[in-house]
Parts: C-alpha cells; sequence; structure tokens
C-alpha cells in the first residue's frame, strides 16, 4: 500500500479517536472540525511523504528539512495546540512572545488530541498513564500560560490515576458544565 493511503488511514482514525472523546464530553463541534487542516495538501503532502507509522511525519520532515512546514501551517489554523495562542507581550520579557491562556474547550480539545495520538502509536499497548508520560518526557517544559498548564496537567493526572470514564465525566459536569439528560 502506498504511504499516502496508510497516511490517510492514520490521520483519519486519529481524528475518529479525537471525535469519540469530544463527543463524550459535549464537545460536538470541535469533534467534528478537529485537524480537517491534516487534510489540505500542504499538511496531507508531506504527511504521506513523511509518514512511518509510529510517529508523527512532522518529526520526519524536521530531521530531513531542519523544519516542518505542516507543523507551521497546522499549529496556525488549529486552536487546540498551544502554539496557536503565543503572542508577543506588551511587557519587557525575554524574546518578547507569551503565552494566552487557552478557553478550557481548547485545553479539553488538546487533552483529547494527545490522548488519541499515544493511541494511534502505541496501539493495543496504550494505557491511560500514557498521555502524562509523552508530556513529561518533553524536552523542555511547553511554554503554556499558567492556567492551562494548570487545567492540563490537573486532566492528565486525573486520566492516568482514575481512567477515561472518571475524567471524562468531570471534564463533562465541572469544566464545560455539560449534563448528559
Amino acid at each position: 500500500m502506498s504511504k499516502a493511503w496508510e497516511h490517510f488511514k492514520t490521520i483519519t482514525y486519529h481524528k475518529v479517536l479525537v471525535m469519540e472523546g469530544c463527543f463524550k464530553v459535549g464537545l460536538y463541534k470541535q469533534g467534528l472540525l478537529h485537524d480537517l487542516s491534516k487534510y489540505s495538501p500542504t499538511e496531507f503532502s508531506v504527511g504521506a511523504k513523511y509518514w512511518q507509522g509510529d510517529r508523527s511525519p512532522n518529526n520526519a520532515e524536521r530531521e530531513d528539512v531542519g523544519y516542518s512546514s505542516a507543523w507551521l501551517h497546522h499549529k496556525g489554523r488549529n486552536k487546540h495546540h498551544y502554539e496557536y495562542w503565543i503572542d508577543y507581550s506588551n511587557k519587557d520579557i525575554p524574546g518578547g512572545m507569551a503565552p494566552a491562556p487557552m478557553p478550557k474547550r481548547y485545553i479539553v480539545e488538546m487533552f483529547m488530541d494527545r490522548i488519541a495520538a499515544c493511541k494511534v502509536y502505541h496501539k493495543d499497548a496504550y494505557t491511560d498513564k500514557d498521555p502524562l508520560a509523552y508530556y513529561e518526557s518533553g524536552k523542555t517544559p511547553p511554554f503554556l500560560h499558567p492556567k492551562t498548564k494548570q487545567l492540563l496537567e490537573f486532566l492528565l493526572h486525573m486520566l492516568a490515576e482514575q481512567g477515561e470514564e472518571k475524567t471524562f465525566r468531570y471534564i463533562r459536569v465541572r469544566i464545560l458544565k455539560n449534563r448528559i439528560r
């Protein structure tokens, strides 16, 4: 099979997993619209070229050319990525950039995105501890607004310790305040 077909199956499976998670907490529109830019020529062609099946093709593109054109396109169009929320600061800080607080619904979508990515790449070996382990394995801490960081880390720890069902219910009822009728 071609790499383009394999990449299509990978991103579609990922999208379906995020959609299922979003639906379980009441984020229907976000579940439907999640990662549609991955099907654009800019992102899809790079993903197909660098598809490997066990990690993001963006990392392979970075290794090959020094940056990921697909990622630069993706992060600027998808509000569930914290990089979308980095802006110039009007305060005198090193680098002149600062993270803005993410709305809760996008933090939740980012959380679902991390779960889905781990499920896609870990397959049957996935556990609810994997998203937290991946987050903690980063070379440097993500450039998150303190409120965004606090909620994301709380959810990752809750997932690792209490599982999907309890965490998703907490998100639905306490964070998003969507009660199932």
